[in-house]
């Protein structure tokens, strides 16, 4: 089970991630039409945090001949059962991302900088059915709550430009909401020796935009197919009076839908190498501390990203 070992809920922080792709999105007219293009893209982006996942937890794209980002998303998620009692999991996220596009207005001398804010939380709540020894199968109820902001210096732009799609980069918002579901398999195979987890999900979540500034409406239909497994086993050194842990993580991500090349690739692979600190000989809140470093490749894409975990 990701990311826990012990029977309690446990948080994990993503940290930051490069991940180069493609360059950003030539400057386009203000109208309508253009505008709402971007809404949708900017929902779609939204959907690369709707579940916990290794391979974007933290993403930043930019131009490969400039390193100029322009688009960041940072997340800190985790999830868990909540007892051994009890198969009830729950899992969270919160995401936050910056997205830059540039825009041009009928009668403005330069295009115009825009800076949209996007902030989301998402919820999952499953349960488990064991099918075989060590293994689960999970479907999971999944909902999100979004916010995007839109600042921009339109300053006197004039001509055929919409005046609702200027007024919504000036100081527009663009409310969303998800629902959705995941079906997991989960195995979990503990020993002294060792500790394996692995778990294959697919998940769907439908956004869609409500009680927005009137230029925008926007909707994506997030899916993606995931394989995440991680290998444990103890080192020649204790601290802390408990073994100190190597870790071994390999994770895949398929994305799906409008997902699928909105950023250059349609799927990631994350090979993960780290250590675990063992504290729950202590009377003490955290009992296992996780730092990885991960490398990802797919498909048009490189890049590398620090981990940190925790397990309460």
């Amino acid at each position: 089970m990701r990311p826990i070992e012990e029977p309690a809920i446990a948080a994990r922080a993503l940290g930051v991630a490069c991940l180069l792709a493609a360059p950003p999105l030539p400057a386009q007219e203000v109208s309508d039409a253009d505008l709402q293009k971007r809404a949708n893209a900017v929902l779609t982006l939204m959907g690369f945090s709707l579940t916990p996942d290794v391979t974007t937890g933290a993403l930043a794209i930019s131009d490969q001949s400039t390193g100029n980002p322009y688009f960041r998303q940072t997340a800190i998620s985790g999830g868990g059962r909540v007892s051994d009692n009890v198969p009830l999991y729950l899992e969270g996220t919160l995401a936050y991302g910056r997205y830059d596009p540039t825009l041009v207005a009928s009668g403005a001398s330069a295009p115009i900088a825009v800076k949209w804010d996007s902030l989301l939380g998402t919820g999952g709540v499953g349960w488990d059915f064991p099918i075989a020894r060590e293994l689960v199968l999970r479907p999971i109820f999944n909902f999100s709550l979004g916010r995007v902001e839109s600042e921009g210096a339109v300053g006197t732009a004039q001509g055929p430009s919409s005046r609702t799609a200027l007024e919504f980069l000036g100081n527009g918002r663009l409310n969303a909401f998800g629902l959705g579901g995941s079906l997991m398999l989960d195995y979990e195979r503990y020993r002294p020796e060792s500790e394996i987890d692995a778990e294959l999900r697919y998940s769907y979540v439908n956004l869609q935009s409500f009680d927005s500034s009137q230029a925008v409406e926007g909707h994506a239909n997030a899916q993606t197919f995931s394989f995440w497994s991680r290998y444990r086993a103890p080192t020649r050194f204790s601290l802390l009076e408990r073994p100190l842990r190597y870790v071994l993580e390999y994770a895949y991500t398929s994305f799906l839908g409008d997902l699928e090349g909105v950023l250059g690739f349609d799927d990631v692979h994350s090979l993960g190498l780290g250590l675990e600190l063992d504290s729950s000989k202590y009377d003490v809140y955290v009992t296992r501390t996780r730092l990885l470093l991960r490398y990802k490749i797919g498909n048009n894409v490189t890049g590398w990203a620090i981990g940190l975990a925790v397990s309460l």
